[in-house]
């Protein structure tokens, strides 16, 4: 075979892993790297590097959770755990996922305001029924392709960097060399970096497309089929080690264009995507300026649905109901609704004063709360002989698991003891 019928191998095998790292780079995301590096220049870059093997560890475990046991996270948790656990997991999903999207859709809505102007809540209306419009009327195939094609928004970020005239002697050093500093701030923004990069909405859609996948190719559980499995591990592992580098490397891409610039010029505080695009138009020149904010509108126009979806799954396995979005619309009612009110909820948000960048803290707080909780269920489910059959994770991938879920369970004490 060809390089180039390999690499185009390589793609195909590309799906949910890639779509869940590229989502977790979204205008909320943007906006927190954005005050990273305008904050602290290139030195807390190098926490991209640490977070980027737990962010693979957890989301593997993730995806496996769905492949082999064919139920999602919140399937699996009413199954085989107790009830009251179910709901507190769910039920802080849903608020923080309600929470982010109306910080999401806020930040596109302002960035469509800064390219050509005009009303800022009537662009969120907009693109949350976009959003909701295709996620629910784009047949799954056609859609699953739209998101994987719209990852490649992220680059523009690259590009960024390309016209941010980066110090690169300085910026790699920074990100191999971590460059400790014994204060408040600075930890506080090292538990964001991890609150924005390892989110618990990420865990239930990736479990989730990966159902969504073994349907689409009429294939069963890898536990009913466990010959199968190692090809699908495989393909699983490839997959989310693909997304989660990619979303890393966007991640640091923005922290050193915003140190470039915005931190090089005395800019310090910046509490959103938008703000951090509007800073580097005068600095940086309108072609970085323009390419920040489309960014912040590919991004968003990915992580909305994925937000929303990610919501609707775990409701709806909550209350042991099926939902999909191959399934038609009225076949699976309850699932879009899910979809369509976490969406109009996010979007009201901002139609009732909140402000995006309280409610990205708040959405922080609720995400601290849940995280390491549901990460420490994810890897008891992933040991569980009767959800995982022969299929239980291995010694190596448990101990990475567990590493992870220690520390993101130390970053939300340091979170909360720092309030």
């Amino acid at each position: 075979m060809s390089e180039k019928g390999k690499f185009r191998q390589f793609l195909s095998r590309l799906g949910p892993g890639l779509v869940t790292g590229a989502a977790d780079d979204d205008p909320s995301g943007i906006g927190t790297h954005s005050q990273v590096g305008a904050q602290f220049g290139y030195g807390l870059s190098w926490t991209f590097l640490f977070s980027f093997p737990l962010m693979v560890a957890i989301q593997e475990v993730a995806a496996e959770i769905g492949r082999v046991t064919g139920a999602g996270i919140a399937r699996n948790l009413r199954r085989h755990y107790p009830r009251w656990l179910l709901v507190t997991m769910v039920s802080l999903l849903l608020i923080a996922n309600i929470i982010n999207l109306g910080a999401d859709l806020a930040a596109m809505g302002a960035a469509v305001e800064l390219l050509v102007g005009g009303p800022v809540m009537l662009y969120t209306l907009l693109f949350g029924v976009v959003c909701v419009v295709a996620e629910i009327w784009l047949p799954y195939e056609r859609y699953a392709a739209i998101l994987k094609w719209t990852t490649l928004s992220l680059f523009s970020y690259v590009a960024v960097v390309m016209v941010a005239k980066v110090p690169w002697g300085t910026a790699l050093t920074s990100l191999i060399v971590p460059q400790i500093e014994w204060s408040g701030a600075y930890a506080t923004a090292v538990v964001a970096i991890l609150g924005t990069t390892i989110s618990p909405y990420l865990f239930f859609w990736q479990a989730a497309q990966e159902i969504e996948e073994q349907k689409r190719h009429k294939a069963k559980p890898l536990y009913v089929t466990p010959k199968e499995a190692g090809p699908e591990l495989e393909r699983i592992r490839i997959d989310t080690l693909t997304g989660m580098a990619f979303s890393s490397l966007v991640s640091i891409a923005i922290v050193f264009a915003t140190a470039a610039t915005l931190h090089a010029n005395g800019i310090y505080d910046i509490e959103t995507s938008a703000q951090a695009a509007e800073a580097l138009r005068p600095i940086a020149g309108d072609l970085a300026f323009a390419l920040f904010a489309i960014g912040i509108i590919g991004t968003g126009m990915l992580a909305v649905p994925v937000l929303a979806g990610s919501a609707a799954y775990a409701v709806t396995e909550m209350f042991g109901m099926k939902g999909s979005l191959a399934a038609k619309p009225q076949k699976a009612r309850f699932f879009y609704s899910v979809i369509v009110v976490t969406t109009l909820l996010g979007v009201g948000l901002q139609f009732v004063g909140i402000d995006p960048a309280k409610a990205l803290y708040w959405a922080a707080v609720v995400n601290g709360v849940l995280a390491a909780p549901l990460m420490a269920v994810m890897m008891l489910i992933a040991r569980n002989r009767k959800a995982m059959h022969s299929l239980r994770l291995g010694t190596r991938a448990t101990i990475t698991g567990w590493i992870a879920t220690g520390v993101m369970a130390i970053a939300t004490i340091v979170f909360f003891a720092t309030l």
